[in-house]
């Protein structure tokens, strides 16, 4: 006998991503098998950067408006992160590729996975893949702030690194993706 049995899944949403009703048995340290329901947000995987400056000792970080943060205490719903986007079609390095372009204006070239994880693996099925990339001001080719058919309205930041970094201490900076972005590049001394 397996240890999970999937006995029924129900699509309870299907209008952004799918919101599904998953009813399983799941097999208990007693060996019983016990019957259990989950409800899991399934919005695709994703990927994110960090584009840093060692010369300037700088990063370029993004600020948009994020409803669920205002629905859940953030005043103004303006959310400081990382760019990032989800894959689509494309594999993690073409989709961050892209979405550095479109959101940054950057066409930044040495980009290095350095790990991936799940954001919320009690609710979220997404995997996020993590990666970092050094910029020059020569490789800005574009404004950047999104693209208008997906109504983005992102606004472009360059920061010292060290600003970022006390950023997370203020709580400036509250987004999960950004601060283990941020504290890799800390611990792994890219920048600081």
């Amino acid at each position: 006998m397996k240890a999970i049995n999937i006995l029924e899944t129900a699509i309870l949403s299907d209008n952004w991503y799918t919101l599904k009703k998953i009813t399983y048995e799941i097999k208990g340290s007693d060996g019983v098998m016990v019957k259990q329901e989950r409800e899991a947000y399934d919005r695709g995987n994703g990927a994110t950067i960090l584009l840093y400056n060692q010369e300037q000792q700088t990063v370029v970080l993004t600020r948009q408006f994020r409803m669920p943060t205002y629905i859940n205490g953030n005043a103004s719903g303006m959310l400081i992160e990382c760019c990032a986007g989800l894959l689509d079609a494309d594999n993690p390095e073409d989709c961050i590729r892209r979405e550095t372009m479109e959101e940054t204006g950057y066409a930044v070239t040495d980009v290095r996975k350095v790990f991936e994880a799940y954001m919320s693996p009690g609710s979220v099925t997404e995997i996020l893949h993590f990666f970092v990339a050094a910029y020059s001001a020569a490789q800005k080719v574009q404004e950047g702030g999104g693209l208008a058919e997906e109504q983005e309205n992102i606004q472009v930041l360059e920061l010292p690194f060290m600003q970022a970094m006390e950023m997370i201490r203020s709580g400036d900076i509250k987004d999960a993706k950004t601060i283990m972005l941020l504290q890799y590049a800390a611990l792994h001394r890219i920048l600081g």
